[in-house]
This record gives C-alpha cells, structure tokens and sequence, in this order.
C-alpha cells in the first residue's frame, strides 16, 4: 500500500489498528491472569504458539496480501490490519505477555515494536521480499515461535519462568 498511497497515512492507520486490537488483547491478557493460575497460561500460551509455528512452517501460502485502491489509505490500512489481525499470531502473544506481565507495561512496548516493524514494513516496502525468500522468512518466524513455545511450556511444567 506505501508504494501506491500515502506512506505516512498508511503508517498511522496501521498503526491505530494495532492500538485498538491489541490493546484490548492486553487487557484481556490482564484478566485472564487474575482468573487462572499463571501454569495454566503458560501451558496454553506455549501450545499456542507451537501451533502457530508449526502452522507457520508448514503452510506453503507464499502469496501476498492483494489490496485495491478503494477509499482514504488511513482507513484502508486501519481496516486491513485491524481484520489481519484479529486472531494472529502476534494478538495471541500480546494475551500472553499481558497474562505474565503488567499489561499496562506491555501495551507501550507492544506499540513500540509495532510502531517500528510497520514503520520499515511502510519505508522498505516489498525490497526485502524481492532479495529473500518468503520461504525463508516463514522459516525464520516458524523458528521464533517454536522457541517461544516450549519455552512457554517448559516454564508450565517445571515452575522456573525464563522471561
């Protein structure tokens, strides 16, 4: 969208979409720690992200997202990435980090991080797509959230917490 559009409309409406979505992720993230024991979260956080990862690994779904030039890039990017997403992998990990930390901590940071990869997602555009395979970009993230996973598992089961 930042190569056809606006960059800097783009950049704030991506932006405001990870806001309201994740912000209400943190919050619920928040609940859910005062309404289960912090083993429980931590078991399904890491299944959850294991899913995730395996999922990630095994999908061969290389193609990118299409999006036509319909209305104000604002509101198309904020729709776009507020419906990309709910149930993601990231809106999970928000809940998670939210259920094991003070939520209101983890909304800045989260902001933070989303603010800066959409930030280069919107600079860089699709160059890094065009020199590194999607594959290995798969792999990559694959990788990251199976770490975390077990992690997240191990910390269930054994009682000793790494993060």
């Amino acid at each position: 969208m930042s190569a056809k559009q606006s960059p800097i409309s783009v950049f704030l409406g991506a932006t405001l979409a990870f806001a309201v979505v994740d912000g209400i992720s943190a919050l619920l993230g928040g609940a859910l720690a005062t309404l289960l024991p912090m083993s429980w979260i931590s078991f399904g956080s890491g299944l959850v992200f294991i899913l995730f990862g395996i999922y990630t690994l095994l999908s061969g779904n290389d193609e990118e997202v299409k999006v036509k030039d319909r209305g104000p890039p604002f509101l198309t990017s904020f729709s776009l990435v507020a419906l990309m997403e709910l149930g993601d992998k990231t809106q999970f990990a928000v809940v998670a980090l939210a259920s094991q930390y003070d939520q209101v901590m983890v909304f800045p940071g989260m902001m933070l991080a989303f603010a800066l990869v959409t930030g280069l997602g919107v600079v860089l555009g699709a160059t890094l797509l065009k020199r590194l395979p999607t594959k290995y970009l798969r792999v990559g993230s694959s990788a990251l959230f199976l770490l975390f996973g077990v992690t997240f598992l191990v910390g269930a089961v054994s009682g000793i917490s790494v993060f």
